[in-house]
């Protein structure tokens, strides 16, 4: 998924003759910190409600505002994940999206690129999560994506972050399946540490049910 995709369809730019109070009143009404300044096509930078507050420009036009605009943009082609780099590091509530003539053709707000970003993930598929911890050397998708399909189920998405140590490397996966007993029992058939486990709390009763009773069989034989 690239930027020219993601591009919002009801957020409108500012003119240079727009003051600070108009771009504040679009502000709150679509509920943003920024808002583009363009001149015909051209993008001139982002205005910022706390430029606005700070710097006493809401009787002020933008056309006297071009020193205090800000120049981050993306381009149509690049991808998602550019974007909510970008948009993350400056702490942006929406990000420009530029051709490649450098021409405004919209932008791309952080509610929209969460609604994909969650679309990415699988995040509203019926399903259930698996948290893995391991070491950067034992991680091998093929032998994951493996252990999950061996039980008729397949990866909706998965994700890796450092955990807190030097050596913790965690393996997001969500599955296809709720109960994930099953799975679960060949992860650890196979070494696996699983740091944790989200589906639903019936059925992950049940499986420390089930455990208990084989326990308690287990000690009275």
């Amino acid at each position: 998924m690239i930027a020219k995709e993601l591009i919002s369809d009801v957020i409108p730019s500012l003119r240079l003759s727009d003051d600070g109070q108009k771009a504040l009143n679009w502000m709150e009404i679509f509920r943003i910190s920024h808002l583009p300044v363009v001149d015909g096509h051209e993008y001139l930078g982002l205005i910022s409600d706390k430029a606005v507050y700070d710097l006493d420009l809401i009787e002020v036009k933008m056309e006297d505002c071009r020193d205090h605009l800000l120049q981050p943009h993306v381009h149509i082609n690049q991808h998602i994940y550019e974007v909510a780099s970008i948009m993350s590091e400056l702490k942006l509530t929406l990000v420009p999206v530029l051709d490649l003539k450098h021409t405004y053709q919209g932008v791309i707000s952080v509610l929209d690129l969460s609604k994909k970003l969650a679309s990415l993930m699988a995040v509203h598929e019926p399903g259930g999560i698996i948290v893995l911890e391991l070491t950067p050397l034992d991680y091998s998708l093929s032998q994951i994506a493996q252990i999950v399909e061996s039980n008729d189920a397949k990866i909706l998405s998965i994700y890796t972050y450092k955990g807190e140590g030097p050596n913790d490397f965690l393996v997001t996966l969500k599955v296809n399946q709720v109960d994930l007993s099953r799975i679960i029992q060949t992860f650890v058939r196979y070494d696996y540490s699983i740091r944790s486990v989200f589906m639903d709390d019936s059925i992950l009763n049940n499986t420390y049910d089930d455990r208990f009773d084989q326990l308690m069989k287990y000690m009275n034989i």
